[in-house]
């Protein structure tokens, strides 16, 4: 009987599949594992947990964790989020009868958005290339404008406008200190299949779901046209330039994931979605009760930073200090900062 301890590993889980792009679970199959499984491990309904746990799997995508996708997170080692898929499906299979809920971000994109080289021009026209940023001075200085031809469905046909509120985007980013605008090669859209889940992380919150009868949900974030959505919780800037209102955080995903006894967070890339998700989520700690910052577990080994390969050795940019300093940060708030190999009965105040 499991009785709330590890489980194995199930038989139909393969660890090179945590590296194949195009590998897919069968649902069906694992909705006739899990039954199994169950009755061979005493494994108990999610309901009845006394203490809800929560494991958030921050856009554990395709088009991030696999070299085949358009922004693979690969670290410094070249390898990250291929690691982290493997480390990540064994946590939550070996975790099964501890994991109350598992909650999955998607990172949701169209054609045409601001982080996106489509949406700029250059003074002669042209289009700017992806992995470079968008600054004030760039915009005042006429090197980048909006395209002024998406002016037609974004501002009524106001190009004015468009730009206006691009360079308002931009100095609000600035000033805030969060992110420069940075233009990142198309990813995540809608409809493409590099918006799906890894298909080895689909495969163990969908066999979690079937044997501990939990509702796991999908949540989306990121389709605004004119906002980053780093975080899963606020857009990046949440005015317009003329007092309008451009994003609202989103108050009841915080106040549920605040509400739960432990909350674990892994996923890509740690750099600027988790990043940016426990940012705020620690934001939200510190309005309400700076001690539930002891209930967040940062899964650090299944989680890389952005770091682009330049081609001859070093990187055209690279994250990973960024990454550092951030989790220094949340250690010092009292965040956990823990491992995937090491049995929750080792991580500081997991209980029960």
């Amino acid at each position: 009987m499991a009785s709330g301890g590890e489980v194995p590993l199930p038989s139909f889980y393969r660890p090179e599949h945590a590296a194949s792009f195009g590998y897919r679970p069968d649902a069906a199959a694992l909705l006739r594992e899990a039954a199994s499984w169950r009755e061979q491990h005493g494994i108990a309904p999610a309901s009845g947990d006394a203490l809800h746990t929560r494991l958030l799997l921050i856009d554990v995508q395709k088009d991030f964790c696999f070299p085949e996708g358009a922004l693979f997170v690969g670290g410094r080692s070249g390898r990250g989020a291929l690691e982290d898929n493997r480390r990540m499906a064994e946590f939550i299979h070996r975790n099964l009868s501890r994991l109350t809920s598992i909650t999955a971000t998607l990172d949701t994109h169209h054609p045409f958005q601001i982080f996106f080289p489509s949406f700029w021009i250059d003074r002669d026209g042209a289009p700017l290339p992806a992995h470079r940023t968008v600054t004030v001075d760039d915009l005042d200085a006429g090197r980048a404008r909006p395209d002024p031809a998406l002016a037609s469905w974004l501002s009524g046909g106001d190009a004015q406008w468009l730009l206006a509120q691009a360079r308002h985007y931009c100095e609000t980013l600035e000033r805030e200190g969060r992110y420069t605008l940075y233009l990142w090669p198309p990813h995540c859209l809608l409809g493409s299949e590099g918006h799906a889940l890894v298909g080895v992380l689909q495969e163990a919150r969908l066999f979690h779901a079937y044997a501990r009868r939990a509702q796991n949900r999908l949540t989306s974030k990121g389709e605004h046209p004119l906002s980053e959505n780093y975080s899963v919780i606020r857009p990046e800037v949440l005015t317009r330039h003329d007092g309008g209102i451009l994003g609202t955080r989103d108050t009841d995903l915080l106040d549920e994931l605040l509400s739960v006894d432990r909350l674990i967070i892994a996923g890509q890339a740690a750099s600027h979605c988790v990043r940016s998700t426990v940012d705020d989520l620690l934001e939200g700690i510190r309005a309400r009760d700076p001690a539930l910052a002891r209930r967040v577990y940062l899964l650090t080994d299944c989680m890389s930073s952005v770091a682009v390969p330049d081609g001859q050795g070093g990187f055209v940019s690279d994250f990973t200090e960024e990454t550092e300093a951030a989790l220094s940060r949340y250690a010092e708030a009292g965040m956990q900062l823990v491992r995937a190999q090491t049995p929750l009965e080792g991580w500081p105040g997991f209980e029960g």
